[in-house]
């Protein structure tokens, strides 16, 4: 009677085990490699298999870019004079001394009489009562002081010119966002520069990863990433007036999926993120579960990167095997760069269906043998 009972059990759990893996493997929480890679062998596959290794990165290198791209340019370096230069708009406070018992500009008990606040006009003048319209647009301070008294000495011989400039539009920039205090600054001089400007404004937000910055001038838009400017001391642009400037984080991310420390979408922390970057991204592979030997990364061309007499792949779907046993796999994982929207997936390995089988097996019997059945 036990013995036919024992050989119920056993034919129990052959039938049980057997139904689990009809479909190939026990149901898991990521794929095994084999499954994601089996229409490879197909007679019309409907993608494209490449292992990562270090003779196959030079060819990769020279495919279409995939995913969001930014491809946005930007301004060298450049020196200017270090004085301001008058605009329209600019605000100009103008004092004139004249020690004169008889002076047209002042009472006699005054010594000087100012003009507060004069706007430079459209036009690039201003008005001087007794003088009429002078011309101050593209001149210094100090230039347009000396014009400015010269053309007082004509009716007013003893007087003395003091001019204060407050900048106006076309001598202020913006700066929009993802610093510590955006607003509109004024330019001190034409040497005023985008780092200039981010310390002006408290700096670069912290919250932010791999902060891009954006410059806005005459209809164009330019950029580079902060980390780039910050190391290449000649990309440091010099401002113009009307400038508008932002920072924003990287918009760029990659997805992960299966055996992996998360799955979960990803932003690009740095300009240019490898394979091993990924992993570290996503907080590694899954020790228990993951197969080494199994990383794969998803990535979907245009149709253009198919054509005739393009490089590029033999579909556009393709999938790139990495092995993370072997050093080539290993070095080669460092150099191959991660596209926008690509989908890294750590697969699980087979071996371990056969460990839930035993553990099952194991389990069932561990059960009847405490009940006194087996």
């Amino acid at each position: 009677m036990r013995t036919a009972l024992n050989l119920l059990v056993i034919l129990g759990l052959v039938a049980l085990t057997a139904g689990c893996t009809a479909r190939g493997r026990l149901p898991g929480g990521a794929p095994v490699r084999e499954e994601v890679l089996r229409q490879s062998s197909d007679e019309t596959p409907e993608f494209a298999v490449y292992e990562v290794t270090r003779a196959f990165l030079p060819t990769v290198a020279q495919w279409p870019a995939t995913g969001p791209q930014e491809r946005l340019g930007w301004i060298g370096t450049s020196r200017g004079p270090g004085t301001q230069i008058i605009q329209p708009g600019d605000l100009l406070t103008i004092r004139i001394w004249d020690s004169s018992d008889n002076s047209l500009l002042t009472a006699p008990e005054q010594k000087e009489t100012s003009l507060e606040a004069v706007k430079v006009a459209a036009n690039g003048t201003i008005f001087v009562p007794y003088v009429g319209d002078i011309t101050v647009t593209g001149l210094t301070p100090d230039l347009a002081r000396a014009e400015l008294q010269g053309a007082l000495e004509a009716i007013v011989p003893s007087a003395q010119v003091q001019l204060n400039m407050a900048e106006g539009r076309a001598n202020s920039v913006d700066l929009v966002g993802g610093v510590g205090r955006p607003g509109s600054y004024p330019m001190p001089d034409r040497n005023y520069t985008v780092l200039g400007l981010l310390a002006a404004g408290g700096g670069v937000n912290e919250s932010l990863v791999n902060p891009q910055i954006r410059l806005m001038r005459g209809g164009a838009i330019y950029g580079t990433s902060v980390d780039t400017l910050l190391n290449n001391p000649r990309l440091d642009t010099r401002l113009r007036g009307g400038d508008q400037v932002f920072v924003e984080a990287d918009t760029r991310y990659f997805l992960s999926f299966g055996a992996s420390g998360t799955e979960d979408l990803h932003r690009f922390r740095k300009d240019d993120v490898s394979a091993m970057d990924a992993v570290a991204i996503m907080g590694g592979v899954n020790d228990s579960k993951a197969d080494p030997q199994g990383l794969l990364v998803l990535r979907e061309y245009p149709d253009t990167a198919v054509r005739p007499g393009q490089r590029g792949p033999r579909q556009t779907r393709v999938v790139f095997t990495v092995d993370l046993t072997s050093a080539d796999g290993l070095f080669s994982a460092r150099n191959f760069l991660i596209n926008p929207g690509d989908l890294v997936v750590a697969t699980e390995s087979p071996i371990n269906d056969a460990l839930t089988i035993s553990n099952i097996i194991g389990n069932f019997f561990g059960v009847f043998s405490r009940a006194g059945v087996l």
